[in-house]
């Protein structure tokens, strides 16, 4: 069993290069399915989510090589299996992407119900809804779904929740169906965009992408490309919450502003100063942090992914802070570890409300899913003392080598390795919560 130990007290300095965005690489990886030929996916983070989704490919029958820094060559043609099994599913939320890739190339698929997260209740029926509208029949059976369909045909989607992962899966099953799709209440996501823009680069035809309407309109074939995946807003975000939480000085680079601009916004009503650069922003605090409230909301609203991050920042603030969270009814797991170093947080269903203590000390704290464990990280390089972080597999799940950047910055942080506990879970179980 793995562990980051941090002590805590120093300012992070320097700076730190983002690295592609998780979301829009576990998506676009099986969009390559649906190529006719071989592609080239650069920029792509060094992620588990990521790695399971290239054994997933290659498990499959695909051909999949490293071909440099971040970047993957992966041949299609010789994919010879339509089934993503349990093992793999259970690991990762974004297993329910291969679905409708697969749907659109082969017209069926069966795919174990994903794993990911544990933030509540997320059902796929929109992602169903999507696929039975455009002539798909579905059964689920012993935690398996399985598709199939004689032909694909374009039709009007309209979802009755704004959901990233059925819109991006309705893109995917659309883009060589027969005709023009019309997706209606789309979400507009900067991944959502960057998924659309892979496949037109491909010869699809997807225009919208990034409003609430989406129309598809479905070619033959689709060809090979080179591709490099957009920033990661939330590696960004949190890094950006790291620096203002230590009072540091930081260059947040390779990143595209226009993204972050809900997580910029409130950082500066904070306290925490921002320069923007074309491609980079520098981020410093000379002052006092004081309280905010915010809201979660989908994009172009603030991120429930930075929730966690924030509202350890604002712990760290003074006066009193409301969160809201909209999105994910467990997203405040988090509060018991952040209590136990400190922080004074209530939690009243989806409100949270947040005493700004100004401080916060080092405890032994659990990541109990890929944000909560980047929040824990802050708290624990803002913490007096040492801070050690279990299940730290949430974390490598979205966060390319956070510990090596951060102790590019300045930051005291180490990974351990520790005997696991008797009776504990394995690693891989515990992922599937």
């Amino acid at each position: 069993m793995d562990k980051f130990v941090i002590r805590g007290g120093r300012r992070l300095e320097g700076e730190v290069v983002i690295s592609g965005a998780k979301n829009a690489a576990v998506a676009i990886l099986p969009a390559v399915i649906l190529s006719d030929e071989p592609c080239i996916i650069e920029n792509v983070p060094s992620i588990s989510d990521v790695n399971i989704c290239l054994q997933i490919l290659e498990e499959m029958g695909a051909d999949v090589r490293s071909v440099g820094k971040d970047a993957y060559l992966i041949d299609p043609t010789s994919i010879n299996k339509v089934c993503v099994p349990y093992e793999y599913a259970r690991k990762m939320r974004a297993s329910y992407y291969f679905l409708g890739a697969l749907l659109g190339k082969f017209n069926k698929a069966r795919v174990s119900m994903p794993g990911g997260c544990p933030l509540g209740d997320r059902p796929i029926d929109q992602h169903l809804k999507a696929f039975s509208a455009l002539g798909a029949e579905y059964t689920l059976s012993q935690g398996m779904i399985d598709l199939k369909a004689d032909k694909l045909r374009g039709s009007q989607i309209f979802f009755d929740v704004v959901t990233v992962g059925a819109t991006m899966n309705a893109m995917l099953a659309a883009v060589k169906a027969e005709g023009l799709t019309i997706i209606e209440n789309a979400a507009k996501e900067p991944h959502i965009v960057d998924l659309a823009n892979f496949l037109n680069s491909m010869g699809a035809n997807i225009m919208g992408a990034g409003t609430d309407v989406i129309k598809v309109r479905g070619v033959d074939k689709l060809y090979g490309t080179t591709y490099s995946v957009i920033p990661d807003q939330i590696e960004a975000g949190t890094f950006m919450v790291a620096i203002a939480a230590t009072k540091g000085d930081a260059i947040v680079k390779n990143i595209i502003p226009k993204h972050l601009e809900s997580i910029t916004k409130k950082l500066e009503k904070i306290g925490v100063n921002i320069e923007q650069y074309d491609d980079s922003m520098r981020v410093w605090v000379d002052g006092p942090l004081v309280k905010a409230n915010i809201k979660t909301a989908p994009h172009p609203g603030f991120p429930t992914d930075m929730q966690s991050q924030i509202a350890t920042l604002l712990t760290l603030a003074e006066g009193t802070s409301i969160i809201t969270e909209n999105i994910w009814e467990q997203r405040f797991r988090y509060v018991d570890e952040l209590r136990r170093m400190g922080a004074d947080i209530t939690v009243n269903g989806k409100i949270a409300l947040i005493e700004g203590t100004g401080k916060l000390m080092g405890a032994p704290v659990k990541a109990c899913d890929l944000r909560a464990g980047a929040a824990l990280i802050i708290a624990g390089l803002a913490a007096s003392g040492v801070t050690e972080i279990e299940d730290i597999f949430h974390i490598e799940r979205g966060y390319d080598c956070m510990e090596g950047k951060l102790r590019a910055m300045g930051a005291d942080i180490e990974k351990v390795s520790v005997p696991d506990k008797p009776n504990a879970k394995s690693e891989n179980t515990k992922a599937a919560v």
